[in-house]
């Protein structure tokens, strides 16, 4: 099955988790490859991508750039890496087959934070470690996967009308946020 390439390295401050990738982002070998996404739009206006946007000499990433923020402490992976036309043909026993893979990935990789990208890849994940029955709303969650924090965000696909790209770019806000008080609990953790 041809599919995209995760692009993950140990010790990254967040590993983006998507559903799965799209038939178009395969064809094109790149993370959220269609215009219509808001990922790069919004990521490229959050402070999350400071220093790789600094650091590769752009103002606005591109799909281009994926394999590239590995250098910056961003990576990307899926809960399945079947590719589809849209995330609805996935079936429930595919994304639930998917979160072993996903865990033993994270356990490897170690992330600071792994953000899942909307709430369905993520309710699988919530399914079978958490409590199957906890609401789940974004924002940091509390299921932890060993050192790995998680973290929720809108799906930035342009198909999810509900959140505008303001409401993406707060939330790719929201999750620097949560790594810059990660870096602050370490530090007095290594201090006390």
């Amino acid at each position: 099955m041809h599919t995209l390439d995760d692009s993950l390295a140990g010790g990254l401050d967040v590993i983006f988790v998507g559903i799965n990738p799209s038939r178009y982002s395969v064809e094109r070998g790149h993370y959220f490859a269609r215009r219509a996404n808001k990922f790069w739009p919004c990521l490229s206006r959050s402070r999350l991508s400071l220093g790789a946007r600094a650091g590769l000499g752009v103002d606005v990433l591109t799909a281009e750039h994926d394999r590239d923020l590995v250098r910056y402490g961003i990576g990307f992976t899926d809960l399945v890496k079947r590719p589809t036309a849209k995330a609805s043909d996935l079936g429930a026993g595919e994304l639930a087959a998917g979160v072993g893979v996903l865990l033993a990935k994270l356990r490897r990789y170690a992330p600071r934070i792994a953000c899942f990208h909307g709430v369905t890849g993520y309710r699988y994940v919530e399914r079978a470690l958490g409590d199957p029955a906890a609401t789940i709303a974004l924002g940091l969650q509390p299921l932890r996967l060993g050192a790995t924090r998680v973290f929720l965000v809108p799906n930035p696909s342009g198909a999810n009308a509900h959140y505008t790209r303001d409401d993406q770019v707060r939330w790719y806000d929201a999750l620097a946020d949560a790594l810059e008080q990660r870096a602050r609990d370490a530090c007095r953790t290594k201090r006390a």
